[in-house]
């Protein structure tokens, strides 16, 4: 390998070494979202060797080569990764505004109704008081003296006493009212309060996305063409041993499940995301994260599903692996920062990291955490 080509591989695994540094004070931020575990590297550095190598063996240039792009590619595993965690965790906070909003408008909805309607109790109130001003306000034993015609006034009474009545009902429902327009002032201040925390916490998740992602694209500026074609390789072949490792398990002989009809539609809508680039924060049409393709999956099945994978996992049916069917949700990694649709004979579609499209996979090439299914059919 050239000294250039060198140099550039040396100035790679540097940043390697800074941005692991620098990363270091990020990391309470994905912790601060729920207790999460860096992804297992799917293949150790010396797992990418040549098979021919030895202890004995002396080493090539390559194998050198190698060990380096292998760091680079552990660097931008965790990267990505700390990404895609930042990201659910921006989604979420994007799900909790919407249901904010859209309870604050309900509210204020409900506080103009209120003044209405005791506006109309007030009008009625003070009609009630214009009514007895006009008799001069005498009590019905002062009138029944002071009456021409005793029957009339027995006649009137009862119609007093149902007025009285309809008085004391009247001021009830204004102190009713009252207290529901107190309380839906109170409801509406905790969700502003609420929003405007969640506005933060969107803030901070997208500054730690953005971050994250722009480490990991000044580290792979810093590769020559080459590396980054021999770095795509070396990726390649850990996802392929990865899967192998997991079809050598036999977990296929045993999963024969076929989907259901609301799976079919789901796995035929993602199915026509394939090739679509992937954006975090993004639920389609042109673009998608992982959890806004399987969100929207199945919505177009007809089954809405929460929209971040932890809420999925959590929230959704979990089945065993062995009774998965296509449409079925593959979640990934200890903390479910990552979310695949299966769609059978071992594969998934998902929208995998920046930089990259919604593709077809291997469902066992990262470390699955579990599985679950949306729909009872």
């Amino acid at each position: 390998m050239g000294r250039g080509r060198r140099s550039a591989l040396a100035a790679a695994v540097t940043v390697v070494c800074a941005v692991t540094v620098l990363g270091a004070s990020g990391t309470a931020f994905a912790n601060a979202q729920q207790p999460t575990r860096r992804p297992t590297p799917t293949a150790s550095a010396s797992s990418s060797s040549s098979p021919s190598s030895s202890p004995d063996a002396p080493a090539s240039p390559s194998d050198g080569l190698d060990k380096d792009l292998e760091a680079v590619r552990t660097k931008l595993d965790t990267l990505y990764h700390d990404a895609a965690v930042a990201t659910e965790a921006y989604n979420a906070a994007e799900e909790k505004s919407k249901k904010q909003s859209a309870e604050i408008v309900d509210l204020a909805r409900k506080i103009v109704d209120g003044q209405k309607k005791l506006d109309r109790l007030k009008d009625r109130a003070g009609a009630a008081a214009r009514a007895q001003y006009r008799t001069g306000g005498l009590p019905p034993q002062a009138q029944l003296l002071l009456s021409d015609d005793p029957q009339s006034f027995l006649d009137g009474a009862g119609r007093v006493l149902e007025g009285e009545h309809a008085a004391k009902g009247l001021i009830q429902e204004m102190t009713r009212t009252q207290q529901d327009l107190q309380q839906y002032a109170d409801d509406a201040n905790d969700r502003w309060e609420q929003l405007e925390a969640n506005r933060k916490e969107k803030a901070g998740a997208k500054k730690r996305i953005q971050q994250r992602i722009k480490e990991a694209e000044k580290l792979q500026t810093k590769l020559e063409k080459r590396q980054r074609d021999r770095l795509a390789q070396l990726e390649k072949q850990a996802a392929q041993r990865a899967q192998t490792a997991w079809l050598d398990t036999g977990i296929l002989k045993e999963v024969r499940g076929k989907a259901s009809e609301a799976g079919r539609k789901a796995v035929k809508f993602a199915t026509a995301q394939i090739g679509k680039p992937y954006e975090w924060g993004a639920e389609g049409p042109k673009t998608f994260d992982c959890s806004g393709l399987t969100s929207q999956a199945w919505a177009a099945a007809g089954r809405p599903i929460p929209r971040t994978s932890q809420e999925q996992w959590k929230q959704l049916r979990h089945v065993d692996i062995k009774d998965m069917r296509p449409g079925d949700l593959i979640i990934y990694f200890d903390d479910a920062s990552h979310v695949a649709m299966y769609v059978g004979d071992g594969a998934i579609i998902h929208a995998p990291r920046p930089g990259r499209t919604v593709t077809l996979a291997g469902a066992g090439e990262m470390p699955i955490l579990g599985v679950v299914r949306p729909d009872t059919d």
